[in-house]
Parts: structure tokens; sequence; C-alpha cells
């Protein structure tokens, strides 16, 4: 990763940060405004953006928002005529849907959205982004994924398998960037204080835990990863669960995925 004085020209000037109202995306944000980027933020939630924004204006970063549905169809085409006279040099797709449910409950339409928002909305604004940084030689990807993506588990299939492309995706544009200058990291977290987390909890177990990340640590954590390592699974608890899951036969570490997510509670709601 480069030095704290060298991110932005590493990175800069402008991050494009997707998912970034609440959560996760917007501590993104303001970590990257704390950097010195300056950051175009988007999410469908136009209040919750111009709030996470004000808070970045106030400490004197710079900022736009684009309040954009992250599934629409044409979502590359958008956000590339909306940021034409920016010079975005890192992309942070951090938005995404999770549905805990039975296979055989979710409907069609949730189906749909997750596919359109957690895979086709980071394939779109990456080939959207990434010829510029290519041909500047410099720049950067996340893309956010999850512990889950390893590992097929109950109620979590289709959550479950969009994060898998995430993770691969980034790690094959890893392999494939990394000679033109392009850093890509995917991001594996664990549970995290979010909002959506927080949805698929009961409530004995919304508060503090020692298993249980903050956002500003996780982010923290992917920050200094990009550039070093094509995944990173933040909080250490996380990665030695993660080695654990590794040594087990598969079909072990299906069903205990599954017995931890049978405690989730049903919820449409994001859950990275």
């Amino acid at each position: 990763m480069p030095a704290p004085d060298a991110f932005p020209t590493r990175y800069g000037p402008w991050a494009l940060v997707a998912g970034a109202a609440v959560g996760l995306g917007a501590e993104y944000a303001r970590q990257l405004a704390a950097r010195g980027l300056a950051v175009a933020m988007i999410d469908r939630d136009a209040g919750a953006l111009e709030a996470t924004a004000a808070e970045i204006r106030a400490g004197g970063g710079a900022v736009r928002t684009l309040a954009l549905d992250l599934a629409r169809p044409d979502l590359g085409d958008a956000v590339r005529a909306a940021t034409a006279d920016l010079e975005i040099g890192l992309l942070v797709y951090n938005a995404a849907i999770g549905t805990v449910s039975p296979f055989l409950e979710v409907p069609t339409a949730g189906m749909q959205a997750m596919l359109d928002v957690n895979c086709r909305g980071p394939l779109l604004l990456a080939h959207a982004l990434l010829p510029a940084m290519v041909a500047r030689r410099r720049g950067g990807i996340v893309l956010m994924s999850s512990m889950a993506a390893d590992f097929g588990s109950a109620q979590l299939a289709v959550y479950a398998a969009t994060k898998a492309f995430d993770l691969v995706l980034a790690e094959a544009l890893w392999a494939e960037l990394r000679e033109h200058g392009v850093d890509v990291l995917a991001v594996q977290p664990g549970s995290t204080r979010t909002p959506g987390w927080q949805a698929s909890q009961p409530p004995e177990l919304r508060g503090p835990g020692p298993h249980v990340m903050e956002p500003p640590d996780v982010v923290r954590e992917a920050l200094a990863a990009l550039g070093v390592e094509p995944t990173v699974v933040p909080g250490e608890a996380n990665r030695q669960g993660a080695q654990m899951l590794a040594t087990l036969p598969r079909r072990d570490a299906i069903a205990l995925m599954s017995r931890i997510t049978a405690t989730l509670l049903p919820t449409a709601r994001t859950v990275a």
C-alpha cells in the first residue's frame, strides 16, 4: 500500500464509492476523504446520502453525491456521464442486497435485485471506469465480498452466491490488471455493525460482541491491504475462523455455516 501522503497520487484525485449512504460505504467515504481524496458518493437513499456528505464537507472534504439506483441496467453509462469531468482513480463497490430466507421463499424480484446490485453493478462500474485507470497506469478497485462467499449456506443461497461472484471477479482482475498499474482488492468482512447486519440479528445479539467488528476497523484494514494482497478478511478472529473452516471437509463447513445462519432473522435488507 502507498504511504499515506502518496495515497492521493496513487488513487486520486477522486474516489467513487457505490452504496455510500450508511454503514461501510459511508465509512469508506469518510476515510478516503481523510486521506486526501475527493469522493463521489452513490446511493439510492438520497436523504441518508446527503447527510453523510454534509458530515464529510463539514470536515473539509470535497464531495459529489449521485442519487442513483445501482440496479439500473444502464448504470455504467449513467455514472460515466455523471462523472465525465472527474478523474476517478479508485472505485469502491460496497452496495449489496441480501435476503435471509429459505431459497424457495425468495421472490423472483428479490433474486433479480440481488443479481442486479451485487453482481451486475460492480461489473458495469468496473468496466466503465477501468479503461481510464489502465491508460493512466494507476488506480484501484475495492469490491466488497463476504465471508459467506467461501461456502454455501442455508438461508443465504443467492446472497452467498453473488458474493462468491464478487470474490472471483476481484481476484481475476487483480491478476489481470496488476501489470497495468491498477490494484484490485476483494474484502471479505464477517459480522460488522452496519444497519443491514443489525436488521438480520435477534435483538439480544445486536450489541457489542467479541466477533462483531465496527465499520471503521474493517475499512482501515481494507485500505491497508489495497495494493498488497488480492483478498483480505478483516479481523483476526475472522481470519482464524476462515482458516478453521478451510481445514474441514467441505460438507462439514457447509453444515456449520448453515447452523450459524439458522440464528439470523428473516430479512430482505442488506446483510453485508
